[in-house]
């Protein structure tokens, strides 16, 4: 009875937590009462290889033990990638509250170890710019994380929480997406860098007013039920009048926003790469155009005189996640993204968002039916969508049907999902216009149900940010190298001239 009750107290600490170090220590005292700390060390479990992990983590080991170089770079590339043996699975993370199988942390640990080994040792076969090469080929075999952010209107003042949590965990990945709502915090973190985005997580300098309603009859005459010019005046205030280009120079983020043209097409993701003159609040304005509320978007670009000009004018674009919430593909294509984070806020979405354990346990036959019943409603939904969107003549009402279509056919998850959690209050935020109380009241909620998934973030983060750092070490060997260079051949050219002004 006393141990149920301290579980159930700590329980209720840990939803009131107001800082990550607050919540772990409540949340190890919740693992260590609950027993939780034994399965962490049972490495048996059917949801990894534990076999491969061990034999891999033994390797390492040994050919550290025995400083065989070549053989540990061996080893190191031809076994390194993020999810080797399943140890990435949602599953693992499902039992305890910080942390997994302390198999999969210890190999993680010997992974990062040799990696720092060979970054430091000087090896005899290998030069500076042949170790550099070798950590560049790995880093960009392994891949990198991308963080996804989805639309929600007002509701993703979420995301502001969950950014900060990765933030100040260093767990912020440098390629971010973002559609519709998602996409103004996105643009906000490609244009910030860490000190200014310090401030802005404080709502530092944030400008509050996005809503303002039309009359009901433009509504009605297709010209939306907000009014554009103001959501504009907000996104421009809060990004700057950036081109992706300068913002990338910036900061260094590899900022994504997901726009969808009018007409039935696929959907655009705009970056550095894609659209490098096309300003980001242009482009998070037309995310943000959700039909009917709001009428398509012209984009704007600026040319290299810095004046303003319409980006491809002969098309107009509207809410991006319309069809593409979470563009994992074309991130993947772009920026080599090897896992994903999504953090999912949208209203018409996060009530039927399945947790880890129903999406990807084998379940019982029982649950079959049920399984098979949604699949086959998703598909249903999806054809009634496609019929009347083409076959309907109104334009408003073929945008709702594009829209429906569109939503009911995405995947919303990440290899790790941050969902968030709703009650009527927050259904009663959506549209309003954020204030500095509701900035905080959301950002607090973010960062909790952002902090249970930190330690699956770190798990796969590890690796990557050790190969990352290694390679900077390594750019500035070689700059120091060269430098020495350059003055050894000055102070010979000096030698000459003084020795050839003395004969």
């Amino acid at each position: 009875m006393l141990l149920t009750n301290k579980i159930s107290l700590l329980r209720q600490a840990l939803d009131e937590a107001n800082s990550y170090e607050e919540w772990k220590e409540i949340a190890l005292e919740l693992d260590r009462v609950s027993g939780l700390d034994l399965w962490k060390l049972d490495n048996a479990s059917e949801h990894y290889n534990h076999d491969l992990i061990r034999d891999r983590l033994m390797q390492l080991r040994q050919l550290m033990r025995q400083k065989d170089h070549r053989q540990l770079m061996r080893a190191l590339r031809e076994g390194l990638y993020h999810d080797i043996g399943n140890i990435g699975n949602p599953l693992l993370y499902t039992h305890a509250h910080v942390g997994t199988k302390r198999l999969i942390e210890d190999y993680v640990d010997q992974v990062c170890l040799a990696l720092n080994y060979l970054c430091d040792t000087e090896i005899d076969f290998l030069t500076t710019e042949q170790k550099h090469r070798f950590f560049e080929d790995t880093y960009h075999s392994y891949g990198q994380p991308a963080l996804m952010l989805s639309g929600g209107a007002t509701l993703g003042l979420f995301h502001v929480g969950v950014c900060k949590a990765l933030h100040e965990r260093n767990l912020l990945p440098k390629v971010i997406s973002g559609s519709s709502a998602g996409s103004l915090v996105t643009g906000m973190l490609g244009t910030h860098n860490d000190e200014e985005l310090v401030k802005m997580y404080d709502g530092e300098g944030f400008y509050h007013h996005a809503w303002t309603w039309k009359k009901m009859r433009e509504g009605l005459l297709g010209q939306g039920f907000a009014e554009q010019k103001q959501l504009e005046h907000f996104v421009r205030n809060n990004i700057g009048e950036y081109t992706f280009e300068e913002a990338f120079a910036k900061t260094g983020r590899h900022i994504n926003v997901t726009v969808s043209p009018v007409q039935a097409h696929k959907a655009r993701l705009m970056n550095e790469l894609t659209s490098p003159y096309l300003l980001v609040w242009s482009a998070a304005l037309a995310s943000c155009a959700v039909p009917v509320l709001f009428p398509a978007v012209t984009l704007t670009a600026k040319n290299y005189q810095g004046e303003y000009h319409p980006y491809m004018p002969a098309k107009q674009w509207v809410d991006g996640s319309v069809r593409s919430d979470l563009p994992r593909q074309r991130l993947a294509r772009l920026f080599n993204v090897n896992y994903f984070i999504a953090s999912q806020v949208n209203p018409h979405i996060v009530p039927f968002m399945q947790t880890d354990k129903e999406r990807l346990e084998k379940g019982k036959i029982v649950s079959w039916p049920k399984k098979v019943a949604r699949a086959q409603l998703q598909m249903v939904g999806m054809g009634v969508f496609d019929f009347m969107r083409e076959r309907t003549q109104i334009e408003t009402i073929r945008q709702l049907m594009d829209h429906g279509y569109g939503i009911i056919g995405q995947r919303y998850y990440g290899d790790v999902t941050i969902v968030a959690k709703y009650t009527w209050r927050h259904y009663a935020c959506m549209l309003q216009n954020p204030t500095d109380d509701m900035l905080r009241w959301f950002r607090i909620q973010g960062e909790r149900i952002t902090w249970p998934k930190i330690s699956m973030i770190q798990t796969h983060a590890r690796i990557g940010q050790t190969l990352d750092q290694c390679i900077q070490k390594l750019i500035k060997q070689q700059q120091k190298i060269e430098e020495q260079r350059c003055a050894n051949v000055i102070h010979l050219q000096t030698t000459k001239r003084h020795t050839a002004q003395i004969g």
